[in-house]
């Protein structure tokens, strides 16, 4: 099966895959290039700062995962809609994409700011930095609208086929935030570079400065993306009404409501998880956040052709095109098996550097290598998975993939990491290890769909004939 994957490269198809992931690697990267600039920038104020700002992240995945989950049944509506050189549909699901983030905006506003002060609490944060935890999670918040249209706007554009759009905004975005990072968390500071001394002005505000800051960004690409879209050749709202469609809802929904389902249950595990791993200690919970900002940058590859393997999937069930749907999956599964063996190799040998960029710590560095240098070797196995969840989310299919999440991640991951560090008073390497086992067992679940071909809704029609 590998050697028939590799003779169905075909060089064309092999640049359009890289024209749609290429654009949304490189957002992500600069996201994440961003975050180890805060990590870093927040690591240099101490531990405690470090602890403040990712103890909450958990909540962050939470809410920015649910919002995206709608964005996967607006995708797939889309990307079918353009498949079938139905324009007007498209417009249509881009209107009710405005709707949704008129809703869901205004809905997560309400609820980050209103639960701000009780979320440290939950999240077993140490006493003597609730209040820190507590005040940058309020202001990260108060942008919650345009943060849900950059997300949402975002999708409706890659699934039109625009993945260079919401790359460009990213990109300002970041900027904007690492900017303004440089003068609101430090002080009024001379620096020198040989004989030459500058005095740089800053406002001092620590961890507030970061908040400040991201939440200025967040809004920034928000109005951005929002104009982008209004204007947008093929997917552009403008002159759609902005009541609740049934006709686009409905199918939108469908695909929606499992993808939400498991993103949710499998982001209010991830905030199980951050919270046991907080009840270990200052350390392991700075540990846990550093590697995971490191970590993140190396699913890069594998989230990036996820995308552009939902879009290109929905665009050939649109056109019932069943040659192309098989043909896609024999170039994207070993074009994103090789990235995903080099990420691991990176990862394994730069580990200890990576970690040395945000601790000066010796504990928190040889924790956090040890751990990172574990899940290395699970990333080929990880970047299958998410293929294969790619085409499913492109198509339509988001029930299995619930079903798969919600089992790894409670039966295995939280069931194990309760017991390793609750009961059995094991550390962070435990609960790592717990997490492996839940890639791993992904891996698995959508090996034996991959080869059962129930992930491809027109596996039982006649192959159209060759123009």
């Amino acid at each position: 099966m590998q050697r028939r994957h590799f003779q169905n490269l075909n060089p064309g198809m092999i640049a359009v895959i890289f024209s749609l992931a290429w654009p949304t690697m490189l957002e992500q990267l600069m996201q994440t290039a961003v975050q180890y600039i805060d990590t870093a920038m927040v690591g240099s104020l101490g531990t405690e700062a470090t602890a403040a700002v990712g103890a909450t992240s958990t909540v962050n995945w939470l809410i920015g995962s649910t919002i995206s989950a709608l964005g996967v049944g607006f995708l797939s509506f889309i990307a079918r809609s353009c498949g079938a050189h139905d324009q007007e549909g498209a417009r249509r699901a881009s209107s009710q994409a405005v709707l949704a983030a008129l809703v869901s905006g205004t809905l997560f506003t309400a609820l980050t700011l209103s639960l701000s002060g009780v979320i440290p609490v939950w999240m077993q944060i140490d006493p003597a930095i609730r209040g820190l935890a507590s005040r940058y999670f309020f202001i990260l918040y108060l942008p919650m609208l345009p943060r849900a249209a950059t997300i949402l706007f975002g999708t409706v554009l890659r699934a039109a086929g625009d993945t260079k759009t919401p790359m460009k905004i990213g990109v300002l975005v970041n900027l904007i935030n690492v900017v303004l990072n440089f003068f609101l968390i430090y002080p009024t500071r001379t620096l020198r570079l040989f004989s030459f001394s500058v005095t740089l002005p800053g406002a001092g505000m620590g961890v507030t400065g970061a908040a400040v800051a991201s939440a200025v960004a967040f809004t920034v690409g928000g109005v951005l993306i929002t104009l982008v879209l209004w204007r947008h050749p093929l997917c552009s709202p403008r002159g759609q009404s902005l009541r609740p469609d049934r006709q686009i809802l409905r199918p939108c929904l469908q695909v929606a409501l499992p993808n939400m389902l498991q993103r949710f249950g499998t982001s209010l595990g991830f905030v199980a998880f951050a919270s046991m791993i907080n009840s270990l200690g200052e350390v392991a919970t700075a540990a846990h956040t550093i590697a995971n900002t490191v970590e993140s940058a190396f699913y890069i590859p594998g989230y990036g052709m996820q995308t552009a393997a939902a879009t290109l999937a929905g665009n050939a069930y649109g056109a019932r095109d069943k040659k192309r749907m098989r043909d896609l999956s024999g170039m994207f599964i070993p074009i994103e098996t090789a990235l995903m063996i080099l990420s691991g190799a990176l990862l394994f040998l730069f580990a200890p550097d990576l970690m040395r960029l945000f601790s000066s710590s010796g504990e928190v560095i040889g924790l956090g290598s040890t751990v990172l240098r574990m899940v290395a070797v699970s990333e080929p196995f990880y970047g299958f998975s998410i293929i294969i969840e790619g085409f499913m989310q492109g198509v339509g299919k988001t029930r299995q993939p619930f079903l798969f999440n919600i089992i790894g991640m409670w039966g295995v991951r939280i069931v194990g990491t309760f017991l390793c560090t609750q009961l059995w008073g094991m550390g962070l390497i435990s609960a790592w290890a717990c997490m492996i086992l839940h890639n791993l067992l992904l891996f698995f679940l959508f090996l034996v769909c991959f080869a059962r071909g129930t992930w491809n809704p027109l596996r039982g029609e006649k192959e159209k004939p060759a123009a």
